[in-house]
């Protein structure tokens, strides 16, 4: 009787024991499992964080390089970059949770599409900004040969009013100085002799020229005696930083035509030797010759 009793206690607690162990090996594997599935969410969010960081970056680099453009929408550009840089720094701050990473999807969608719509109006501007330079670049070759044309132009108008001007310059011709001694008679008789000259005669043509300007024209007679004095007014005359000391004034009425002037230079006591004879117009001298008395 009692190893009945004893059989029956020890199958109840063996019955016992197996409820115990298998309750406790139900637990053990749900909680295996439930950390399995925590495991695998952390894994799916961290990866899931790293893909929005990812496009972020890219949508980034975007923007760079849209900006190094330097196109006329650059500030809105360089505002819409700054908006994903910031979202990547809160990104970055994140735990990774399911609801916070919802939330940075959504907010890179939104900041995807703005970048669309921006990066569409700036390929137009690009293109509107290639016209635009095409454009100008004809028209800085076009302008380019317009001034060429106009140098070109410019220099042979240049010639030709230097060969105008010089074709306009009359000619001081056939130039010559005599010594006289005057009779009372009022003879004038030619010598060669210092002793005997009363007066000195100074002859030139002056040559046709059709092109030249017509009127009174002046010319500057300086002669210079063999001990280097100046005969005559001696007086002097300025023409910008240069001066003139002449011995007489001559004044020519000039139609076109040729013309012969002489002029006479009286005087007493003529140095022996060799005399210059000058005619200036103005400051310029275009006529000389020389003679000797003994």
């Amino acid at each position: 009787m009692e190893n009945q009793k004893s059989s029956s206690s020890l199958k109840a607690v063996i019955a016992v024991l197996a409820v115990l162990l298998v309750g406790s090996l139900v637990y053990i594997f749900k909680i295996t499992s439930d950390a399995d599935t925590v495991q695998t969410e952390l894994k799916s969010t961290m990866t899931e964080k790293e893909s929005v960081m990812k496009d972020l970056q890219e949508l980034k680099a975007t923007y760079d390089a849209a900006i190094a453009e330097n196109t006329s929408m650059s500030e809105e550009l360089i505002q819409e970059r700054d908006k994903v840089v910031s979202l990547m720094a809160d990104l970055n701050k994140s735990k990774g949770d399911v609801a916070s990473l919802a939330k940075y999807k959504s907010q890179f969608v939104a900041l995807q599409n703005n970048m669309k719509v921006l990066m569409a109006e700036n390929e137009g501007l690009k293109k509107e900004n290639t016209n635009l330079t095409t454009q100008r670049d004809s028209t800085i070759v076009v302008l380019g040969e317009s001034k060429k044309y106009n140098e070109v132009l410019v220099g042979q108008n240049e010639e030709l009013s230097k060969a105008v001007e010089k074709g306009s310059k009359l000619s001081v011709l056939n130039m010559k100085t005599s010594a006289y001694k005057l009779r009372s008679s009022g003879k004038q008789i030619e010598t060669d002799k210092a002793s005997r000259a009363d007066v000195l005669k100074i002859s030139f043509t002056i040559a046709e020229n059709q092109i030249a300007k017509s009127g009174d024209k002046t010319y500057y007679v300086q002669v210079i005696d063999s001990k280097n004095n100046v005969l005559g007014d001696k007086k002097t005359e300025s023409f910008g930083d240069k001066s003139l000391t002449y011995s007489f004034v001559t004044n020519v009425k000039y139609e076109n035509k040729t013309v012969n002037v002489s002029e006479d230079l009286p005087g007493k006591d003529f140095a022996k030797g060799t005399y210059f004879v000058n005619v200036f117009d103005k400051d310029e001298l275009v006529s000389k010759t020389s003679f000797t008395l003994r």
